[in-house]
């Protein structure tokens, strides 16, 4: 009796996403598939000699994915006939894909420390500060891992083990309460911030000292909270444009930012006359003017 193959939760998943049924050669029968691996032996002499170099796995597996189809569909049988318009007879003949495409990673619950910080496979990450003490769901990929909890969705790079990724943007909340502790973080948040934060913080430095300008650096902070980074940063280039780091310079555009309503498309016609004082006393009366 021949030994079963034991397979993986995510194969196991794979087979019954797709409905098919797993297939093995036996061990140490290599000429049971002997036409597979004489195909990935032409592949890897066609495409990965020399070893393929780029910035990324990503990259390089689009690159080499490319290449693959592109001699594929070059590729002629001994009839004549293209291996591409073959495909395209056999797909008619083939049962349709699920409606969502299989989701490859490994799907992991992890609890989220009091810190906002969650362990994965040996190493550390930030999460949203909102995110403390509660569940969030970790998809895990090759180089990135996707973490999903109360809606929100997050990507950060997978590190190695032991490895440890902070963002502080995931505590901006506590860092505007917090001047002390923007005091210490301040070089690595505005430059996760990008500019104009780093030029504001540069001037804050050299106009008031390191005290005084994670005090004001922090009130931004605030700001960024409640407005948002893009809207806080186009007050801040005005602002920096002027010539003055102040938060008052920084006020009437926000103010302004947030009063801009968009008016629906079907409200557009209509024209709303001024209302005076009078006419609300008549409509606390239950009267009609």
């Amino acid at each position: 009796m021949g030994i079963l193959p034991e397979l993986t939760e995510r194969f196991k998943a794979l087979a019954s996403h797709y409905l098919f049924e797993p297939c093995f050669a036996r061990p140490g029968e290599g000429h049971d598939k002997g036409s597979v691996e004489a195909r990935g032996k032409g592949l890897r002499l066609q495409h990965l000699t020399p070893v393929p170099r780029g910035k990324s796995l990503a990259e390089m597996s689009s690159a080499l994915l490319d290449e693959v189809e592109a001699a594929w569909r070059k590729r002629i049988q001994r009839d004549g006939r293209r291996c591409y318009d073959l495909w395209q007879e056999e797909q008619e003949r083939l049962l349709p894909l699920p409606e969502r495409p299989f989701e490859a990673r490994k799907t992991l619950l992890v609890p989220v420390s009091s810190k906002s910080t969650v362990q994965i496979g040996a190493a550390t990450y930030s999460v949203s500060s909102g995110w403390a003490r509660l569940e969030a769901t970790a998809y895990v990929g090759v180089e990135d891992i996707r973490l999903v909890c109360r809606g929100e969705t997050e990507v950060v790079p997978k590190q190695r083990r032991g490895g440890k990724r902070i963002s502080y943007l995931h505590y901006l909340p506590e860092l505007a309460r917090k001047p002390q502790a923007v005091r210490q973080v301040a070089p690595e948040l505005v430059a996760e911030l990008g500019e104009p934060y780093g030029r504001l913080w540069s001037l804050l430095i050299g106009r008031y000292g390191a005290k005084e300008a994670a005090r004001v650096l922090s009130r931004v902070l605030g700001a960024v909270v409640d407005h948002g980074s893009e809207t806080v940063a186009e007050a801040l280039e005005a602002a920096l444009d002027a010539g003055r780091c102040d938060l008052l310079a920084m006020a009437g555009r926000l103010q302004k930012a947030n009063t801009v309503v968009e008016v629906p498309m079907a409200l557009r016609s209509y024209e709303i006359e001024a209302g005076s004082p009078a006419d609300y006393d008549v409509l606390l009366r239950g009267g009609v003017r």
